[in-house]
């Protein structure tokens, strides 16, 4: 099979889809691999690399799509990829088309295959291709929180962990996953007070028990959330419901109650965030004020950290990218019931319930 590795397009966007590493591993298997020029320089990898472990460098991302039987990328199709998707052609990446109407549409249009990295599952239920970049995603809102907690970035001019006779700041996190879990860890580890707030009693428990001292669990509830974004000083959203879009816990009524220059960091922003008042940014300009509180909605939040997000994210990708080159995306998620999950859209059919249903659409359920 013919695997694509196009550059990505996305506003400050780093990551590649396949490491050198990753490309030594398909061609022992027996495959092709075409990777655009320069798509791996954001993570410091250079052509030659690639070259060196067997892949077949392109000049452009035009000739990536119209070879590959496979794309591989990072990030969802922009409005001008979409049109390169064809039919039966397999589109391997993170898509969060619960965001997206038109990316949806356009994907189930194009008549390809959309295997979407977060909706996949292991045999524990867990989510490995999302889980990686969580993992940045949640040591990273506690960075950018910090900064813009800083009073020339609008925030309320607090050091985030204080000092010896000054309190530091209160830390409000929503969602005890993985993000939230990543969050929590690198806040306390600054000396924060810090809130973690779930529906899920058993998760609170295990939270309970593995964090520092400074660190408090209470079960999510709308007056809960009233009570503590009152208190906060940063908030962080690490809300997911795989698939669907994030359920709306902070609504723009609430803002009256926050602290000014208190600071929202909403991770969850790439499937709708938790937050109202939440839109995607970038890098470029990556704030904006509502109420007088700092809203920070990168979508891409890992993207700023290339190298450590692409290993990270390869590391977990690989093996089912090997499996669907090798066994073609059917007998693959025929073999792997975790990867059929990860099968959104195919040939002109929405095959994901919460994506069918965020916008209203004709769901089909995907057989192999």
């Amino acid at each position: 099979m013919i695997v694509g590795v196009p550059k990505e397009v996305k506003v400050h966007e780093y990551r590649v889809a396949v490491v050198p590493a990753g490309v030594e591993q398909l061609r022992r298997a027996g495959h092709t691999v075409l990777v655009q020029t320069t798509a791996g320089v954001g993570s410091g990898i250079p052509d030659e690399d690639y070259r060196a472990l067997g892949a077949d460098i392109v000049d452009t991302a035009d000739e990536v799509w119209a070879k590959a039987d496979l794309i591989c990328k990072v990030k969802e199709p922009l409005a001008e990829e979409i049109p390169h998707i064809r039919e039966n052609q397999v589109v391997f990446t993170y898509f969060h088309f619960a965001a997206s109407r038109d990316l949806t549409v356009g994907v189930q249009q194009s008549g390809g295959v959309a295997i979407a990295y977060e909706t996949i599952e292991d045999r524990q239920g867990r989510l490995p291709l999302l889980a990686p970049m969580s993992e940045v995603a949640g040591k990273m809102s506690i960075q950018e929180g910090a900064k813009y907690l800083e009073k020339p970035m609008e925030g309320r001019g607090i050091l985030l962990g204080g000092i010896p006779g000054v309190e530091p700041a209160n830390v409000l996190i929503i969602g005890g996953g993985i993000v939230g879990t990543a969050a929590a860890s690198v806040a306390a580890g600054l000396g924060a007070n810090v809130l973690i707030m779930d529906i899920d009693l058993y998760r609170l428990r295990y939270l309970d028990e593995i964090m520092p001292a400074n660190v408090h669990t209470v079960y999510s509830t709308p007056e809960a959330i009233r009570r503590h974004l009152s208190e906060a000083d940063l908030v962080i959203g690490a809300v997911l419901i795989p698939g669907a879009r994030c359920p709306t816990l902070i609504p723009r009524s609430y803002l009256s109650l926050m602290k000014h220059g208190s600071v929202i960091v909403d991770v969850g922003v790439d499937q709708g965030g938790c937050c109202e008042t939440i839109r995607p940014t970038t890098h470029d300009d990556p704030t904006y004020v509502i109420d007088d509180v700092v809203h920070y909605g990168v979508a891409n939040m890992p993207g700023a950290v290339g190298r450590t997000s692409t290993f990270g994210l390869t590391n977990a990708t690989i093996p089912y990218l090997i499996k669907l080159a090798s066994m073609g995306f059917k007998d693959a998620c025929a073999a792997d019931a975790g990867l059929a999950m990860g099968v959104n859209v195919a040939n002109g059919r929405i095959t994901n319930q919460p994506v069918a249903d965020t916008f209203d659409l004709k769901f089909e359920a995907w057989k192999p």
